[in-house]
């Protein structure tokens, strides 16, 4: 490993759930600033805008602020801009993320008629009450007439005060399978997602580790894009699911009250 320099870390359920802190995570975040390491809070939430993520976590005690902050539908404008300038797009989301998703152009899925109504992307985001079968009836038959399929991300599942709750993967599988397409992927785990969390800390992958409770899409999906894995056993974290991994995690803790030691240890390792 090379020197340590900068944390990815996750947010809903490694520092928080249902947005309230877990315990000993706001002075560990703390421990983590004032040891001089860079710090991005990347996560795949789609309810929420960046600026509005930044308040809640910051009225809990957590040193952060906006620019700290790389969302799913930050990625997702960005790759459009890159890769569909000017499209159409229809957005299904739960939540308004619209802040976030400056420049790209969003239509009302009833706008219009005839050619017109047709989209070139059917944007995904996080599930929730608008994942109903007109909404997703509508995404399937744009998606019939050639509109692409591009999701944040494929989380089956998130945990809240309530316990898990379906989430948006187990939604897109019924569509790609039905319109016999596959998703373009823009948040976690695809690899451009951990790029953009790298550039924007300033640091390599070989200097750098991620900390998620989903060990497929944090953890296994960090490591192959060369960063070191941190897996913690809160939020979604289920035993069984850690023994069927694709991989195995470079580092398993109990929760993130115990990262501050675990990067003095690696911190340490790296300059021996």
């Amino acid at each position: 490993m090379q020197s340590l320099r900068a944390v990815l870390i996750d947010i809903d359920g490694v520092l928080t759930v249902s947005w309230q802190p877990l315990p000993g995570a706001v002075e560990a975040l703390r421990e983590i600033r004032e040891a001089g390491l860079g710090v991005a809070l990347v996560t795949n939430t789609t309810s929420r805008t960046r600026a509005s993520i930044a308040r809640t976590l910051a009225d809990a005690g957590f040193p952060v602020s906006a620019e700290d902050i790389l969302t799913a539908p930050a990625v997702t404008a960005a790759y459009l801009a890159e890769h569909s300038p000017g499209a159409r797009c229809v957005l299904l989301n739960s939540g308004d993320i619209a802040e976030d998703l400056g420049g790209v152009a969003v239509l009302r899925d009833d706008e219009g008629a005839g050619d017109q109504s047709v989209p070139d992307v059917v944007v995904v985001g996080g599930a929730g009450p608008e994942f109903g079968y007109a909404a997703l009836n509508r995404a399937f038959g744009h998606l019939q007439r050639g509109a692409r399929l591009v999701a944040m991300h494929r989380n089956l599942y998130w945990r809240t005060d309530d316990g898990l709750q379906l989430d948006t993967g187990a939604f897109l599988a019924g569509l790609e399978k039905a319109a016999r397409v596959e998703a373009e992927i823009t948040g976690k785990p695809s690899a451009a997602f951990f790029e953009a969390a790298l550039a924007h800390v300033g640091a390599g992958a070989g200097e750098a580790v991620m900390v998620g409770d989903d060990v497929e899409s944090d953890v296994l999906a960090a490591q192959r894009a060369g960063v070191r894995g941190v897996l913690v056993r809160t939020g979604k974290y289920l035993p069984e699911t850690h023994r069927a991994a694709s991989g195995t995690p470079d580092h398993v803790i109990d929760s993130f009250a115990d990262l501050p030691a675990l990067l003095r240890e690696l911190r340490g390792a790296a300059q021996e």
